[in-house]
């Protein structure tokens, strides 16, 4: 191809719209995505930075900054996958193919915890199990006389079963809906063949259900090593590092060029594992169960075991949502830090200043700093769900309407996808060294508003470029030639008819993105700054100065908002959840 044809067909594409929508939106990924990932890289080659490498793999400190951290971190990760995987596939299994009483509570049950904030979970361990090991006030059990050990209250134990405890929800979800689509006439001809349960459900359902098994253990596998706050609840008070903690730790001593250099160990490590999840689940799309032909869900009973795996399942969703609620709202009411015969008071929520207690801390809805971080929270996550479900929307329009240019629509397809491989806290960490410092008449973001919105929206484009792509594709390009026909231009027709006709999937994930924004702490921790404080970072900064009551109660405020807006989304996006179809006996 010649210069000559080459700047033709650039000036043929340069008068399409939607050409034009491309490259801009493509020059707001390159500055949301791209840069701040060539800022971190670049930081550790400057003439002063580059011994941070040599420190980090090759130096008497390597052990303690990367390898024992690394393996900590995989330990978590396996940990946290296993278990998951074991947890969600029991309670999918039981919600989607049996017949027992109460499965569709069950079911909306088990996909609460993943709404919550993972800190959640770990504090109300933290006020359950906590031991007089580190000093501070004690946990519920151990001012009941019972002697908990240092296992059950630090370290790996309690971080991997609160991981667990949090993602499950996660593989939960999706063996569900790999099950709701297996149709159960086939496995009822099947069985009419003379074929056992088990050849059926190992070569009928389980080849079903293997991509969203592999899928669930990956990304649960990939949130247990990049998760930072669980370990640090839990884990840094016994000098229990993971690579999230040793980079924050790290960067907020003022060692910036290690902590870049472990936040980009991280990036690989996380990389690595989506990628083997892409290919994994890529390659097993042939065992197609959804056709032109209805088909019935077929519901398993039971008998005599019904009542057991009942009970099993209720327990497993009382420890992980039911109980946990109860630990945090009553704690936060405790007068004395885990010790419930001490009576209840609301200092904690509504009270003033007492230099008796909390050493003077007001209650949280009497605390102007509380007040102004909810207000920051909602703000920053209305903020980003509006900024990236608008990003989202243009990026899914300019892939699905257009065909050239291949480059364009390739570039857009995998820069979209970038920030999924990132961890919270490198992409954080990533924005500092971009947007820390004065970059020609741009000032300094650290510390604004501004740059939480930036790194939110970078953070949350994957699922907004998603949620964009699927109310696209419902949308038949027939109405927008009928626009285009009427003399409707590009801004007319995406006013006025893109918009309206996707705003029912726009505004289900915006919520979804106003969720993640509320109750995540990895992306804003290295972010906030006392002048500017949101509620995850003040949880975070109230446990770590045991002021126990207090953190426990902005839990549960951070907790109302994010399931409250998860639930408002379902229901307005009225689709049935995979527990909530009748099944057919068998």
């Amino acid at each position: 191809m010649t210069v000559t044809t080459m700047a033709v067909r650039l000036r043929v594409a340069a008068r399409q719209p939607a050409v034009v929508l491309g490259l801009g939106t493509l020059l707001v990924l390159a500055v949301l995505v791209v840069a701040p990932i060539v800022g971190l890289v670049s930081s550790t080659l400057t003439a002063g930075n580059r011994e941070a490498w040599s420190d980090v793999f090759a130096s008497r400190l390597s052990e303690n900054l990367l390898w024992d951290p690394l393996g900590n971190s995989i330990l978590m990760g396996v940990t946290t996958a296993v278990l998951s995987t074991v947890i969600g596939g029991f309670l999918a299994w039981v919600v989607v193919m049996t017949r027992i009483r109460g499965r569709a509570v069950l079911g909306v049950l088990a996909t609460i915890p993943f709404a919550l904030p993972s800190f959640a979970l770990a504090l109300a361990w933290e006020s359950v199990f906590r031991n007089d090991l580190v000093g501070g006030s004690t946990g519920i059990l151990w001012n009941l006389g019972f002697q908990v050990p240092d296992w059950l209250a630090w370290g790996p134990v309690p971080v991997a079963l609160t991981l667990t405890a949090h993602y499950f929800s996660l593989s939960f979800m999706l063996i569900a809906a790999a099950l709701a689509s297996v149709n159960g006439d086939l496995m009822e001809a099947a069985e009419m063949t003379g074929a056992s349960k088990l050849r059926v459900a190992k070569d009928i359902a389980l080849p079903v259900v293997a991509p969203a098994l592999v899928s669930g253990a990956l990304l649960a596998f990939a949130e247990g090593v990049s998760n930072f706050v669980t370990p640090a609840l839990l884990g840094l008070p016994v000098r229990f590092h993971t690579l999230s903690t040793r980079l924050y730790g790290s960067i907020t001593t003022g060692d910036t060029p290690r902590g870049y250099v472990l936040s980009i160990v991280l990036i690989v490590v996380a990389a690595m594992i989506m990628y083997t999840s892409t290919r994994v689940t890529g390659g097993r799309r042939s065992f197609a169960t959804i056709t032109g032909k209805g088909g019935r869900q077929r519901g398993i009973a039971l008998g005599a075991w019904g009542w057991l795996v009942g009970a099993l399942s209720w327990l497993v969703v009382a420890c992980t949502t039911i109980l946990p609620g109860i630990v945090l709202v009553l704690s936060s009411l405790a007068r004395r830090t885990g010790d419930f015969t001490s009576g209840l008071t609301l200092h904690y929520w509504i009270g003033g200043s007492d230099p008796s207690i909390a050493q003077g801390q007001r209650g949280v809805l009497n605390n102007p700093q509380i007040l102004q971080a909810t207000a920051n929270t909602v703000l920053l996550g209305v903020c980003v769900a509006l900024g990236a479900g608008l990003l989202g929307l243009l990026i899914s329009y300019v892939v699905t309407r257009s065909r050239h240019p291949r480059w364009m629509i390739g570039s857009l397809n995998v820069l979209s996808f970038v920030p999924f491989l990132i961890p919270g806290i490198a992409l954080g960490a990533a924005f500092i060294a971009q947007f820390g410092a004065p970059i020609g008449p741009i000032p300094s973001l650290y510390g604004t508003f501004t740059i939480l919105v930036m790194a939110g929206i970078a953070a949350t484009i994957p699922f907004a470029v998603r949620s964009g792509t699927a109310a696209m594709s419902q949308v038949s390009t027939d109405i927008e030639e009928s626009a285009v026909m009427a003399g409707a231009g590009l801004v007319r027709r995406l006013r006025s008819v893109i918009a309206p006709l996707t705003a029912r999937g726009l505004f289900t994930g915006g919520v979804l993105v106003f969720v993640q924004m509320v109750r995540d702490l990895s992306l804003v921790v290295l972010l906030a700054t006392p002048a500017m404080p949101v509620l995850a970072v003040l949880t975070y900064q109230y446990s770590s100065e045991n002021f126990t009551q207090l953190a426990n109660a902005v839990t549960v405020i951070i907790a109302v908002i994010s399931v409250g807006a998860t639930l408002a989304a379902r229901r307005f996006e009225g689709a049935a959840q995979p527990w909530a179809r009748k099944t057919t006996a068998p």
